[in-house]
């Protein structure tokens, strides 16, 4: 019996997705499981997998169309089934009916559209084709539905005759630049935040001697081999986590979220890690962290930004942190009040490490911390014990290694 496919919610927060890839042809067969689409949501672009066996009788979307959650894309049926009409009607026409409503009649079924297999690619393909220079309209896919795999653009590149790609266009003053769909959704996310969220802001300065000590003195007992199997150098980020993750277990309300008259606070401590990719800043979540040491986060943070940087991030590793840490230093900022993310309490922002002279203790490294706070949430007094608390417990390094 035909039926229609419609948009799933892939994410707590998603609302809407962009179709940025069709990996199906009308007249096809596809598998339960098979992936159909890539989808790019608020937090990622996602594989969508085919709800059911059947064959493909009409898809009812475009290529760079962006849709609501529940919107139809396509139609499966048995392979001789005659398809009702209104089966066919696109989203264009009809995006915002209900199940139940009655769809806008048309005088002809939408026609299926194919995809250009230019832009059949996986998305680590898409990325070694630009790193290598592969054109990939001259490639032949040979994974599923024509679908290019890296081999492929590997294969093309051996062969030296595919074509150079094209530099990206230099930025220069007066130019009006389009913003990318996830430069828009971050944009609403953040203009929701200052809406939404009465914010306060906290900043303290800890004296991160004695951890610069401690961290360079655990770096050096990593040995190279054991670098090489894997295991994560640590990080001044991952010491902050496991501050971060102890200080939540002494004041859990700042793991809360308002709903309704109540205050609900989190089931358990993830903590989101704002990390730089190619495609822009990405916030993956170390999931658990009160129950891990520091080399453990250390690895799971690893990990985290592996993937990151691979595009290789599931919704899974983006979704449920209670606050997040971001961390400017590495680019010389001292300090800065950063934006609370909807879903979540607060955000804290780390500036870098400077060496201060500071009387009756000498030189001392001293890092800056500002902690913003939402106010539905965490009154002041609750939010300065819980910075206090992180800053003693980065000053006193002794249960940072336990």
């Amino acid at each position: 019996m035909a039926r229609q496919v419609q948009l799933p919610k892939l994410g707590q927060t998603m609302e809407e997705g962009t179709v940025v890839n069709c990996l199906i042809k009308a007249g096809g067969e596809v598998k339960r499981g098979d992936v159909i689409f890539e989808i790019e949501t608020d937090k990622a672009t996602l594989e969508m997998e085919s709800p059911a066996d059947g064959f493909v009788k009409h898809i009812l979307v475009e290529v760079g169309q962006t849709l609501p959650v529940g919107a139809p894309l396509l139609v499966i049926g048995d392979k001789d089934e005659e398809v009702p009409r209104n089966f066919t009607d696109s989203p264009k026409a009809a995006v915002a009916a209900a199940p139940p409503a009655i769809a806008v009649p048309r005088t002809e079924p939408a026609r299926p559209m194919e995809t250009p297999a230019k832009v059949i690619a996986s998305p680590r393909a898409k990325k070694l084709a630009e790193e290598l220079g592969v054109d990939l309209a001259n490639v032949i896919g040979t994974g599923p539905a024509g679908k290019i795999t890296e081999d492929d653009v590997k294969k093309a590149a051996s062969t030296k005759t595919a074509t150079p790609a094209v530099a990206a266009t230099e930025v220069k003053l007066g130019q009006t630049l389009p913003l990318t769909k996830k430069q828009r959704l971050t944009a609403e996310r953040m203009v929701e935040s200052k809406r939404e969220i009465p914010c306060f802001y906290l900043s303290i300065r800890a004296d991160v001697t004695d951890l610069v000590v401690l961290r360079t003195k655990l770096n050096e007992t990593t040995s190279t081999s054991s670098v090489q199997a894997g295991q994560a150098k640590i990080s001044y980020n991952d010491f902050i986590i496991r501050a971060v993750a102890i200080a939540l277990q002494k004041f859990p309300i700042m793991t809360g979220q308002l709903v309704g008259d109540a205050i609900k606070l989190a089931d358990t401590i993830n903590i989101g890690l704002a990390v730089s990719t190619p495609n822009g800043l990405i916030v993956p979540v170390v999931k658990d962290a009160h129950k891990m040491d520091v080399k453990q986060i250390a690895a799971a943070t690893k990990a985290l930004a592996e993937k990151a940087q691979n595009e290789k991030l599931l919704l899974t590793d983006l979704e449920g942190a209670c606050i997040t840490v971001s961390n400017l230093g590495a680019f010389g900022i001292e300090s800065f009040i950063p934006v609370v993310i909807p879903g979540q309490c607060s955000i804290l922002g780390v500036g870098r490490i400077t060496d201060t002279s500071v009387p009756n203790k000498g030189d001392r490294k001293l890092m800056s911390m500002t902690l913003s706070v939402d106010h539905k949430v965490a009154n002041g007094d609750y939010a300065a014990q819980f910075l206090d608390l992180i800053r003693k417990l980065l000053e006193d390094t002794s249960s940072l290694v336990v």
